[in-house]
């Protein structure tokens, strides 16, 4: 049964924290909610979960943020999904946002569907725009459906908040503004909502030299065109010469060519980058779903009718071994891009 939907008001972003720093995609969230509170006429809010965030709220507001509701506390400084969501349905529950928006990070990915479910609302992943609708007021959630081939746009009528998740990189960080001055309301819950079964033992970061694919300008992705993981040196050695990242189809990855943080795909990561060059990859359609907001697809596949070549814009029909090397050294030979 559809919630009671009175009372609901104001628009909110979720921000992070990784490794000690407040995640850029926090500011780039308070741009995407700046134009939707603009057209609503109300005052932007994001909510800064963590410890020792004093400063880190302070400078959301200079970004652009009106409201910050921090929590601060120890069980907060690293993402346990159990604790953020007890947290986040709380403040709800107690503040009731009309929207509550997220990047489609591995954090908000997690908590943003075990948070609508927890709520009983309604969640649209991976938005590409995010719009409010003459008339309605109702949030207009944009994303692209059916592997990339259409553009959905979805509304939640019935239920509040109306939330949305959006792709990381697809807007411009806010500039700071150093007399900015906006609200910062501490929340403070009893202890029982800290606790958690789930116990941390550690944590081992990827020792990887490049980029992670979704934070990356220019990928250079694999697949089993590639016919051994050996051969994945060509695209890291291109990667590096062109500043990006080396990104992988999901056949690459369970052929352990390369490690799953690489995949790109409805079961990996959705990317966005400027440039994304598909080397030796048909194009399943769930990897295209993963890949098709791309700026520039480039394509090497020998095979002409290769799915990839769909959603390209230049495509190269040929062997991989002999272009790739080609490629390579005219970069070599011209300098950096």
């Amino acid at each position: 049964m559809p919630k009671e939907k009175e009372g609901y008001k104001g628009i909110w972003t979720l921000s992070e924290k990784r490794e000690g720093m407040l995640n850029p995609v926090s500011f780039e969230l308070i741009s995407w909610g700046k134009g939707l509170a603009e057209k609503k006429g109300e005052p932007l809010s994001t909510v800064l979960l963590g410890e020792s965030i004093e400063e880190d709220a302070k400078e959301l507001i200079k970004r652009g943020a009106d409201i910050v509701y921090t929590v601060n506390h120890p069980a907060l400084s690293y993402f346990n999904p159990e604790i953020y969501l007890k947290v986040l349905a709380k403040l709800v529950e107690e503040e009731k946002p009309e929207i509550f928006i997220a990047s489609a990070t591995t954090t908000g990915r997690t908590i943003m569907p075990m948070l609508a479910s927890k709520i009983e609302t309604g969640l649209t992943a991976d938005c590409t725009g995010l719009n409010i609708e003459e008339g309605t007021g109702l949030l207009l959630q944009t994303r692209p459906a059916i592997g990339g081939n259409v553009m959905a746009t979805i509304k939640t009528p019935n239920h509040r908040p109306q939330m949305a998740t959006v792709r990381p990189k697809s807007k411009k960080i806010p500039p700071r503004e150093e007399t900015r001055e906006g609200k910062i309301i501490k929340k403070s819950y009893p202890e029982e909502l800290f606790r958690s079964r789930i116990k941390r033992l550690s944590f081992e970061k990827e020792d990887i030299s490049e980029l992670p694919v979704q934070e990356a300008d220019i990928i250079i992705a694999g697949g089993k065109g590639l016919k051994d993981g050996k051969n994945f040196e060509m695209l890291h050695k291109l990667a590096k010469l062109l500043d990006g990242a080396v990104g992988a189809s999901r056949a690459a990855v369970d052929m352990g060519w390369i490690p799953y943080s690489h995949q790109i795909g409805l079961s990996g990561k959705t990317v966005n980058p400027r440039l994304y060059m598909a080397v030796g990859i048909s194009g399943a359609i769930q990897h295209i779903a993963g890949m098709s907001s791309s700026e520039v697809v480039v394509s090497i596949n020998k095979d002409p009718d290769a799915n990839i070549f769909q959603v390209s814009d230049f495509g190269i029909v040929g062997d991989l071994f002999e272009i790739l090397p080609i490629f390579i050294k005219k970069i070599e030979e011209g300098g950096k891009r």
